[in-house]
């Protein structure tokens, strides 16, 4: 490959201020290495002294060093921390990319050893070409339509899925979709064969991998060559690699296992693009001796915040649950999280812009803080609720709403329809129902479409419908031509992009961020955990979906250095009906004296919803555990751990009697409820959550006897009173 001078080796690495995880990491032999490594757990730092180490010792040049990362911003942070490391000039001798930049410029070195002089050119968008080959099934051309399909073939490369095998492949998955998968596959096909032309080859950017991984796999002079430059490879965030960057990987390694991969299968939530965390949950089967290293000492969020971030994903389920990091706050104590729940969302959204007018008093940048929310079409309601604040803002990861292409298409589509002289004057719920009915023509569909782009576009057109009846409740006289004025107003009333303004941002687009204050807003169901994830009932349509649903939240929670609210609205509109519930991800976590629980308390059902109260302060008790427990979680209560620690013993071994696991009998918190409330007789005992007739019949003689065993030994008197 390209020749890069020799360096000279630098000065030993120093250590200092590194924690034992990170400097085991560090200093771990060469050859495979697995860094397990939490959020805010210093897994740059980690991954740079690495770097620096093996350089510094002398195992391995500077320019011999491959470190690839996801975006050109985290390679160009660690060019510069390698810098700082004192590598000087060897720190632009480590070669630090994306995958895609690292192939290109390997394709360009050895396409004429390859190919010969066949040309080929990168294409920036493959939207046209898709869009051709669409037409040619007989399916729409509409933008979205096309970015879903777009997005479909891009999930099927960097799955190793090709045309042929599309079908079966998407139906074996259960894969939503945007049309039946056959139409799809002939798509996809049509657009590989249109790459061919006569002028050459068209690549695109999955292509730039497969054809690097194909010279390296069937070339044997260009795997020689390209493994005689590069001799260690570390990779970041690996738990988001797809299938063909690990064809590409494993074709740079060849034999060899001078690899170091940094990863959080619990941060995994790309895996709509392909992206799978089981190249890091078997990275230990397949390098039998690889040195793994677990960082869980948490450096940016405070022990409050660490706190909720654990038990957020202390409920995961499934295969990458059992690789969770139980963080460690590092940083001095701050405030407890917030949780707010509110009528509707214009007065969650108020509520968070007067929350972030008190910050900036307090003295917190505008720039350090951020309203994180699920899909983009949530932004509308906060940036028109910071612009009558005066709170500048920038929303990052795509446009403010009244700049997004659907939207400025719908009012358009409204204003032509205002300019006709053959429509009735509607206003009041006719000015909403002329709007559905002009909207229908742009994808505004009773139900929610398949396909990420046509369900975003949707998910747009259904928030202003939303925000016209919100507007006509407010002003059931107002016409159509009032309604766009009021849009106008809105649209540009609304302040710049600022790099100094609040950020508003999807869950997806704060990946990899931080802020001192982070709002997660809209924790509602059918928001988080996003609609189709759930069937109509409410219940779970799809398990390993909802998992990374709760693995959103957890990213969004750990994007917050000190301050965290939470909050979710029973209402989209002004006034509306409260049809709403909060985010089942939230049952167990909002503290029973929260004003939230108490609201939400107070919104059920009172036929349904009735919730015991704490035996010690008398309030209502929500969450399960406390619920068997009998008390707040905050309330103190004496246990007799001598009776806890017989009725563990007892229950091993009627466990083993009756060859079930020990919680088949009762579970750890039903025995600590009977330690603390020692029950002598049915009555009570049937009293404790999770002791029924059946288990009274089976146990409830059994555990009274040592109930009363214990608590006679003690006091014979407090017994007979018992």
């Amino acid at each position: 490959m390209e020749p890069v001078p020799a360096s000279t080796t630098p000065p030993a690495l120093r250590l200092d201020g590194l924690d034992p995880e990170q400097a085991a990491a560090v200093t771990a032999p060469r050859g495979p290495v697995c860094v397990l490594a939490g959020a805010g757990t210093g897994k740059t730092r980690t991954i740079t002294h690495r770097i620096a180490h093996l350089v510094s010792a002398g195992h391995v040049r500077a320019d011999q060093v491959l470190a690839v990362t996801f975006t050109a911003r985290a390679a160009g942070e660690l060019r510069t921390r390698l810098r700082a490391l004192g590598l000087g000039g060897d720190a632009t001798a480590v070669q630090a990319r994306t995958f895609h930049a690292a192939a290109l410029r390997q394709l360009r070195y050895f396409w004429p050893q390859i190919i010969g002089d066949v040309p080929w050119r990168l294409i920036d968008s493959k939207f046209p070409i898709v869009s051709q080959a669409a037409h040619r099934v007989g399916l729409s051309t509409a933008t979205e339509s096309v970015r879903d399909l777009a997005g479909e073939i891009e999930w099927a490369k960097a799955s190793l899925v090709a045309p042929e095998d599309y079908a079966a492949t998407a139906g074996r998955l259960r894969r939503d979709t945007p049309y039946e998968a056959g139409k799809v596959a002939d798509v996809y096909a049509g657009y590989e064969q249109a790459k061919n032309t006569a002028d050459g080859l068209l690549l695109d950017f999955d292509d730039l991998l497969l054809h690097t991984a194909a010279a390296l796999e069937d070339y044997v002079s260009v795997a020689e060559e390209f493994r005689g430059r590069y001799r260690c490879f570390v990779v970041d965030e690996y738990q988001d690699v797809t299938p063909l960057q690990q064809r590409v990987l494993d074709a740079w390694l060849g034999d060899r296992d001078d690899l170091t991969v940094v990863g959080d299968a619990n941060q995994t939530i790309y895996s709509f693009t392909g992206a799978t965390p089981n190249h890091l949950l078997e990275f230990s089967r397949r390098f039998p001796d690889a040195t793994v290293v677990r960082l869980e000492r948490d450096y940016r969020s405070t022990p409050q915040v660490v706190s909720l971030a654990n038990r957020v994903i202390g409920a995961a389920r499934g295969r990458i649950a059992g690789t969770r990091l139980q963080l460690i706050g590092e940083r001095p104590d701050g405030p407890d999280p917030a949780f707010a729940e509110h009528d509707d969302e214009p007065a969650e959204a108020l509520a968070v812009a007067k929350s972030i007018a008190r910050l900036l008093g307090q003295g917190v940048s505008a720039g350090e803080i951020a309203v994180l929310y699920r899909i983009n079409a949530q932004s509308e309601v906060y940036e028109q609720a910071l612009t009558e604040a005066g709170i500048p803002y920038q929303v990052r990861g795509g446009e403010g709403f009244f700049q997004r292409t659907e939207v400025r298409q719908a009012v358009q589509a409204l204003r032509r329809t205002a300019a006709r002289d053959d429509l009735p004057d509607a206003r009041g719920a006719d000015l909403v129902s002329l709007v559905r009915a002009a909207l229908a023509r742009l994808g505004l569909t009773a139900t929610e479409p398949s396909g990420a782009q046509a369900r975003e576009r949707w998910t747009s057109l259904v928030a202003l419908v939303q925000l016209t009846e919100e507007l006509t409740g407010h002003d059931p006289d107002l016409p159509l031509g009032g309604l766009l004025r009021e849009f106008a107003t809105r649209a540009e009333a609304r302040h710049p992009p600022t790099v100094q303004g609040v950020t508003l941002a999807s869950l997806h687009a704060a990946k990899g961020l931080e802020w001192d204050a982070v709002f997660l807003v809209g924790l509602a169901d059918g928001t988080l955990p996003i609609g189709h994830v759930l069937g109509d009932d409410g219940t779970v349509a799809d398990d390993a979906a909802l998992e990374e649903e709760r693995r959103l939240l957890y990213v969004g929670v750990t994007r917050a250095r000190e301050h965290l609210r939470l909050s979710w609205s029973l209402s989209r509109g002004a006034g509306g009906r409260k049809t709403r519930r909060r985010s089942r991800f939230l049952n167990d976590l909002v503290p029973e004296d929260s004003p939230a629980s108490r609201i939400a308390r107070a919104t059920g059902d009172r036929r349904t919803r009735k919730h015991p109260s704490c035996r010690i302060c008398g309030r209502p008790l929500l969450g399960t555990k406390s619920t068997m427990l009998g008390r707040c979680s905050r309330c103190p209560a004496e246990i007799d751990q001598g009776l806890l620690a017989a009725l563990q013993e007892w229950r091993q071994e009627k466990a083993d009697e009756l060859s079930v696991p020990h919680f088949v009998v009762f579970s750890d918190t039903t025995l600590t409820a009977i330690a603390e409330q020692l029950p002598t007789d049915d009555r009570a005992l049937v009293a404790i959550p999770g002791i029924g007739a059946k288990k009274l019949g089976e146990f409830g003689a059994d555990v009274l006897a040592i109930v009363r065993s214990r608590v006679g030994a003690q006091d014979p008197k407090s017994a007979g009173e018992k």
